[in-house]
């Protein structure tokens, strides 16, 4: 699930992301203040709540929105509240951004310029696909899992590089939109002092 909320951008509307789809072939079906946004076969890609402000405190946000265990039961009530049962027990909600920690890098089998990274975050090791120069085993990196908003607006999915399975992206300080970030390629190599698993905090 991926939450977003502009209201200089699109309004008082909060969208609820479960799945991307299509564009061109979706359909919405509008329930109360809830629009309910399917894809061609009827699956629920997502949800538009307007006059969001009037049921949850949107105060502070712009863009994407952090979920919490309290967010999410905020959205199953007021679904329920507008006639659509939810169930919300699958949504992830631990930081989208971590510390990781390379316990394995080594080229990929079919591209020179590629690493393949075993990662250690706050939900175990992960295997990453990295095309960055810099990246080697023993760094501590900044993950952004999947799930994860880059400032760009793309979204972090699982994938395959090469025929490689990567779940994740280890980010340079350019994606990450910090401040006199270098422009040349290379991911952000953090100091000893972060701790590992624990969440990064981002500029947007």
């Amino acid at each position: 699930m991926n939450v977003f909320y502009n209201r200089e951008g699109i309004g008082d509307v909060l969208m609820v992301l479960l799945k991307e789809g299509e564009r061109h072939h979706q359909t919405v079906e509008r329930t109360g203040d809830i629009a309910v946004v399917k894809s061609a076969d009827g699956e629920v890609n997502g949800y538009n709540l307007f006059q969001a402000s009037q049921y949850v405190d949107v105060t502070g946000w712009n863009g994407p929105v952090d979920l919490t265990v309290e967010l999410v039961e905020q959205l199953r009530i007021i679904l329920k509240d507008n006639g659509i049962e939810e169930d919300f027990s699958w949504v992830d909600v631990s930081p989208k951004f971590v510390v990781g920690y390379v316990e394995q890098a080594v080229k990929h089998p079919d591209a020179d310029k590629l690493s393949v990274c075993q990662v250690q975050i706050d939900q175990g090791t992960v295997q990453i696909v990295c095309g960055a120069p810099n990246v080697a085993t023993g760094q501590k990196v900044v993950v952004a899992k999947p799930g994860a908003v880059m400032s760009t607006g793309l979204i972090i999915r699982p994938s395959a590089l090469r025929g490689e399975p990567s779940h994740g992206m280890i980010c340079s300080a350019r994606e990450l939109n910090l401040p006199n970030a270098p422009q040349e390629k290379g991911i952000l190599v953090l100091d000893d002092e972060y701790e590992v698993g624990t969440a990064f905090e981002i500029g947007r």
